[in-house]
């Protein structure tokens, strides 16, 4: 008997190390243009530094660009009732514009445009049922210094001039692709449900439209935390657009991370180009050189949200992250430069 167990755990061990040395299935198929190809990782403006600009504006992501031109934006999108794809960190309007209690989906694009609402708010929110509603206060947006911005402060490239002498004015991600074409951009959607899926469609036909002249799909990534909105993803790659480039929902994280801890990581088989997660979640630390090393493994790439301090950007850098979000892109590329000065 005892010797039965002994050479079924000498099996088990053998296959075990076979899993362990065997080659991984490169989940992102070719080059993977959001891996880090020298000592620094990505630059990634989070709604193109919230913590400078208000978030998802177009002027803000002008003032990334201005700090860093190959700066990566991330940013937010929702569906308009014409079915217009804007960028937003809510789904609403009343955290961030001086509108009350106004959804996304049950207003027009062009009532955005002709009210020339103000996306220049920070307004204080009190918890409710809903998740949170806006108090009856409306507070302009300050940078991180306690600073008043307005669009006249950007430091613009050649050519481009201010769209308004103090509003920050609704942004299409349309916008965002024209203006940037040459930078890679994140896109999460936020909406979910239905709602989600129809958001997803116009992303989509948005990318088909504009590929041919701004290389929509070699240079963007599309995320979202809705699960429903990762499986429709993970469709289309699938059937429709099989170079479409994806991070996964938080399921997917918790998979891939169980699967690396136990050394399992084989039977990761999502087709997804990057991971984006945080450096510390409920305590497990994803912010390690092995659980960057196993995905470059599968040709996945590694990026973190959202960092603000230069401690945890030095760690993520010598642990070999490809790229780093921040509401500060300033401070990142500050730290940044310092440790390629230092490295000459």
């Amino acid at each position: 008997m005892r010797k039965n167990t002994g050479l079924l755990l000498i099996i088990l061990l053998l296959i075990y190390v076979t899993i362990a040395l065997f080659p991984r299935f490169p989940n992102h198929k070719g080059s993977n243009p959001l891996r880090r190809t020298s000592e620094l990782p990505l630059l990634i403006a989070h709604g193109g530094g919230n913590k400078e600009f208000p978030d998802n504006t177009l002027e803000a992501f002008y003032h990334a660009y201005s700090i860093d031109p190959g700066m990566m934006l991330e940013t937010d999108v929702s569906l308009t009732k014409d079915g217009v794809i804007i960028l937003s960190h809510d789904t609403t309007l009343d955290r961030k514009t001086n509108l009350v209690q106004a959804s996304i989906y049950d207003i027009e694009y062009q009532t955005l445009v002709d009210q020339e609402v103000d996306f220049s708010y920070h307004n204080p929110v009190t918890p409710s049922s809903n998740g949170y509603n806006v108090t009856a206060t409306f507070v302009r947006y300050q940078n991180y210094l306690g600073e008043a911005v307005s669009p006249l402060d950007v430091d613009y490239p050649e050519g481009v001039h201010p769209r308004h002498d103090s509003k920050f004015l609704v942004t299409t991600l349309e916008d965002l692709i024209q203006a940037f074409p040459d930078n890679k951009i994140n896109v999460e959607i936020k909406q979910s449900g239905s709602i989600g899926l129809e958001a997803l469609a116009a992303v989509i036909d948005l990318m088909e439209r504009t590929d041919e002249n701004y290389q929509t799909f070699s240079r963007m990534v599309l995320a979202s935390f809705h699960k429903e909105i990762f499986s429709e993803l993970l469709r289309i790659k699938k059937e429709d657009h099989p170079e479409l480039m994806l991070s996964p929902a938080t399921k997917g994280v918790i998979k891939y991370y169980a699967l690396h801890v136990l050394g399992l990581d084989l039977f990761y088989f999502d087709t997804v180009t990057v991971l984006q997660v945080p450096p510390v979640e409920m305590g497990l630390h994803l912010d390690t050189k092995g659980f960057i090393e196993t995905a470059h493994r599968h040709n996945i790439a590694v990026h973190y949200w959202t960092i603000d301090d230069p401690e945890t950007m030095r760690l993520l850098i010598k642990n070999g992250a490809d790229g780093i979000m921040t509401n500060i892109p300033s401070l990142l590329k500050s730290v940044m430069d310092a440790i390629e000065t230092d490295s000459e």
